[in-house]
């Protein structure tokens, strides 16, 4: 026998169970809860003969059996709240005029807020719930947060959130490494980085002491040191919690950090699907009719491989450019030596306020002489179309390209 996942959510069982008068343990579904209701959110609002009433939506009900309530029969202050709030903001907006209307002694809301405030209940459901998915998923102690106030659009689709490299078939990113450093307390001669000839990148702070274009070399799965060695940073993954926020100025979907975050500090990892040079031509070709792409050259060493993190990434995958950036790209190696296949990490160029979004420049420009051979190994994969930059800073290119 063989299965595949559902792709139906939770509460879609649940509605299609009550619809049929199904019960289903595994689902919460039991003679007990088939009539259990719980307010899901609050669809409209009218007042009738000096009562007020709001249209609910059920939480694991179809939208067929909303039912107007009275205020008094409501004890979710929070989705009352929400209700409100969404409703003030649409009228902010000047989309609409007055928020009730007086017709044969019936107040109501317009259609269209009415329709908006639905749409926001439901985006703010879709949002949260990936939210819970990319907590589920990562694989470090700081928590992903998710967050939209500037319009309705909901969670990415065709994503899918990755902590490490996805190789595509017949590449190996876990290879070369046999042997490891026996330092009881690394850093000593017979080091990682020194075996590599390479010094320590790091310092007793733990942040970087090397300029960029230099490579970092960390104690792998051989070493005799244990997880608290001060040369193992980047595989223990982003040690700040992080929001995915929509942008207010056209650049979509960003991230900024919710911690303070120190000069020369890792950030996080830019991982994607792990693809040849050739295919990462064809996908470019497709990406560019889009305006967008998320591919990054491994030309540390050679330019056989490119990271392409368009449908399978992490945090990284929504940060945006600037031309004035806070973050600077390394190349690590860990677990593989293949001087073709460094792993990516993003490092602080400075601090970093909370609340601050996060960024890095598509061109590696600024920081780094793009005329050395290493600084060449940082660039991403060149866009055939110019594409306007909006990334407001004073000294702004005015294309990402």
């Amino acid at each position: 026998a063989w299965y595949v996942p559902c792709l139906a959510s939770l509460e879609t069982l649940q509605e299609l169970c009550r619809k049929e008068n199904l019960r289903c343990k595994s689902i919460g579904i039991t003679n007990k809860s088939l009539k259990s209701y719980e307010v899901e959110y609050l669809c409209d609002y009218k007042v009738e003969e000096g009562k007020a009433y709001y249209l609910v939506k059920w939480k694991g009900w179809p939208e067929s059996s909303n039912t107007w309530e009275p205020r008094k029969h409501l004890n979710c202050p929070l989705l009352l709240q929400n209700f409100l709030r969404d409703k003030n903001e649409y009228l902010s907006r000047g989309r609409e005029g007055k928020a009730l209307k007086v017709r044969n002694h019936v107040k109501a809301l317009k259609p269209a807020i009415a329709d908006y405030i639905v749409k926001k209940a439901k985006q703010r459901i879709a949002l949260q719930r990936w939210k819970e998915e990319l907590n589920r998923k990562k694989n470090h102690k700081a928590m992903i947060l998710v967050e939209n106030t500037v319009d309705l659009e909901g969670p990415p689709i065709d994503f899918y959130y990755i902590n490490e490299y996805k190789p595509a078939p017949g590449i190996n990113v876990l290879n070369g490494i046999t042997t490891g450093c026996e330092c009881a307390d690394c850093p000593a001669e017979k080091c990682c980085p020194k075996e590599a000839g390479f010094i320590l990148a790091y310092n007793k702070r733990k942040k970087l002491k090397i300029q960029p274009g230099l490579p970092i070399y960390e104690c792998n799965s051989y070493c005799r040191c244990g997880p608290d060695c001060p040369n193992r940073i980047v595989q223990k993954g982003t040690p700040y919690s992080l929001c995915i926020f929509r942008t207010s100025n056209g650049r979509g979907w960003g991230v900024k950090t919710l911690q303070k975050i120190k000069t020369n500090s890792f950030v996080m990892e830019y991982v994607g699907e792990v693809i040849t040079s050739e295919e990462a031509e064809r996908r470019g070709q497709l990406y560019d009719n889009q305006g967008n792409t998320y591919l990054f050259d491994l030309d540390y060493d050679s330019d056989e491989f490119t990271v392409d993190a368009a449908r399978y990434g992490n945090v990284s995958h929504f940060v945006n450019h600037s031309c004035d950036p806070n973050l600077q790209v390394f190349n690590v190696f860990i677990d593989n030596l293949d001087l073709r296949l460094p792993r990516i990490a993003l490092f602080s160029t400075r601090t970093i306020k909370a609340g601050e979004e996060l960024t890095f420049d598509y061109q590696m420009k600024g920081s780094i002489d793009l005329t050395s051979d290493s600084a060449e190994g940082l660039s991403p994969s060149k866009k055939r179309i110019r594409t306007v930059c909006k990334c407001g800073a004073v000294c702004c290119r005015g294309y990402l390209n």
